[in-house]
């Protein structure tokens, strides 16, 4: 297995790490491990681009817009 060294982290972000492993029980380095698995082998939430794509047209703009004309009614 390979091995990776991560060098001039803040430290913050190491005793994060630290205390998360602890919260799982886990040790710093196999926190260390689940964190990158979960963030490069996971599938991506659904891209917000192709959600928007799919959504059925209901109208141009126009079809939105206010008519003035008409009165509103408004109670103070």
């Amino acid at each position: 297995m390979a091995q990776l060294i991560v060098r001039k982290l803040e430290e913050y972000v190491v005793h994060a790490l630290k205390e998360r492993a602890r919260q799982h029980g886990h040790s710093a380095e196999a926190e260390h491990r689940e964190i990158l698995r979960e963030a490069l082998l996971t599938e991506p939430a659904e891209d917000p681009k192709a959600v928007l794509l799919e959504m059925p047209s209901v109208g141009e703009d126009a079809d939105f817009e206010r008519i003035h004309s008409l009165p509103r009614r408004l109670d103070l």
